[in-house]
């Protein structure tokens, strides 16, 4: 999306021309009549005309708002900070903002300077409006219910965004997760169908030592489910937040008690064990575990892209390549070589390891640009975060459906080369020694033969031992 298709969006919701006038700190503005947002979303839109790529591309950020919106009207009901009738219709809004019923009203840039400052009073706004039309009001009657009096009483961008986004980022998370394990399983049900199937190892490319297609594609599990680990530890990290430190963390606005009951009430409305930080002036300041967040992404990429690279050595050919397995033939290959199959899921999946490794450099770079006590870079740190974690579980999805659950492997040429690998006289270093193993496999080698037939025909040791010890699918079992 465009900035010019953002405000034919703005056009398109003012369709019949009417406008309403307000008023801010800079003067007055006219505002679409049937939208929800107020004068400080419009000026955010003429402001921010950047990536074209508006906040409610995240709807896991717009639902998280309003669940801390939703928090903090519940704790200014308990505290007299807002009556009752208000918070009830804050509330009614808040459900229809966290229901996807407002997505439309949230069209500000995603990179838009003010640390968040816009998304936060777009969010005010357009709640603010929703529940004064619950309540029989008219939009922009803000004596009733006001966006920053009422909706954003004893809060503001430096706690409300920041929070905002921690619960945003465990939802991502948290689908993030489940694309890992459905991955992971997938490879452990590979290595399962595959666990008797010989090939030959390969270290540097070249020819290493027996083992199994089984234990190749167990190996891919194992790393990926360490991947969903690591990634599940930090949901914790990520539930601590610094609500009711207002601006800097000093509390300032808000009455004392706010603090806690507010993270006890979004702890129920959000279902998520949120806990409030020791120091809220550091927490409002350190981008660390969004940092270590992207780097747990970070090691998932780097692990897809390390899989995918083998997955299309390993089907390379189908003539000249290593044509060890063979991967779900998903479209023409070419528009002029006739028959040509390419391995388009791993390479799909390898552009978006590259994509998701930029944006943790973007990320690292944001997180170290913040001043004294606020980092006004959060935005593009939370639109690399989510973004980078929904094209990853995209591509896992995509390479679990249509590449992983459909490889089958090729046993007879896995277990020639194996046969045949100069390499086994690794196994007879044991009864001949090093020096005179070498001597063995250089001798195959030239020959065009095995090393258990070089070494039969030699007589040093024994055919039945150098059937037992050369024995490739036992050599792949000698760690049990």
């Amino acid at each position: 999306m465009t900035a010019a298709i953002l405000t034919d969006t703005v056009r398109m919701n003012n369709n019949d021309g009417t406008t309403r006038i307000e008023k801010d700190c800079i003067g007055t503005l006219p505002v679409p009549a049937n939208v929800y947002w107020g004068i400080h979303t419009q000026r955010a839109i003429e402001n921010f005309p950047i990536s074209g790529v508006p906040v409610s591309h995240h709807p896991e950020l717009i639902r998280a708002y309003a669940l801390v919106k939703q928090a903090c009207a519940q704790a200014n009901v308990t505290l007299g900070g807002i009556t009752r009738k208000q918070g009830a219709l804050i509330e009614r809004a808040c459900k229809d903002v966290y229901d996807g019923m407002l997505d439309d009203q949230f069209p500000v840039d995603v990179l838009q300077g003010g640390a968040g400052t816009s998304t936060n009073m777009n969010m005010n706004e357009v709640i603010a409006n929703r529940a004064l039309e619950f309540g029989g009001y008219e939009r922009g009657e803000y004596t009733v219910i006001h966006p920053n009096d009422t909706v954003n009483k004893s809060q503001s961008t430096n706690d409300t965004y920041p929070a905002a986004v921690r619960l945003s980022l465990i939802f991502a998370l948290r689908t993030l997760i489940r694309s890992v394990d459905a991955l992971s399983m997938s490879f452990l049900a590979l290595s399962r169908r595959t666990a008797d199937v010989v090939k030959l190892g390969r270290t540097q490319l070249q020819d290493a030592v027996p083992m199994t297609f089984g234990q190749e594609f167990g190996a891919f599990h194992t790393t990926i489910a360490s991947d969903s680990r690591r990634l599940s530890d930090m949901i914790d990290r990520l539930a601590v937040v610094n609500l009711g430190g207002t601006a800097i963390g000093t509390g300032i606005c808000a009455d004392a008690r706010f603090r806690s009951i507010v993270t006890e009430r979004l702890r129920a409305v959000s279902g998520i064990s949120v806990t409030s930080a020791d120091d809220a002036i550091a927490a409002t300041s350190d981008m660390a575990d969004f940092v270590d967040t992207s780097s747990a992404v970070k090691r998932l990429a780097v692990h897809l892209g390390k899989i995918a690279n083998d997955i299309r050595l390993l089907t390379s050919g189908p003539q000249a390549g290593l044509v060890e397995i063979h991967i779900p033939a998903r479209q023409a290959g070419s528009s002029i070589m006739p028959g040509k199959i390419n391995p388009v899921i791993p390479e799909s999946v390898n552009q978006s390891v590259f994509t998701v490794m930029g944006m943790d450099t973007t990320i690292a770079f944001a997180a170290e640009a913040g001043q004294l006590q606020l980092n006004a870079f959060e935005p593009v740190i939370a639109h690399s975060l989510l973004d980078g974690m929904l094209i990853l579980a995209h591509a896992m999805d995509t390479l679990r459906t249509n590449c992983v659950d459909g490889i089958t492997v090729n046993a007879r040429i896995g277990l020639e080369r194996a046969e045949n690998s100069a390499s086994l006289a690794t196994s007879l270093n044991g009864y001949v020694g090093y020096e005179e193993a070498v001597r063995l496999a250089h001798k195959a080698l030239a020959e065009g033969r095995s090393v258990h037939d070089v070494a039969v025909d030699e007589g040093r040791i024994r055919k039945e031992i150098l059937d037992d010890v050369l024995d490739p699918l036992k050599l792949t079992r000698l760690g049990r």
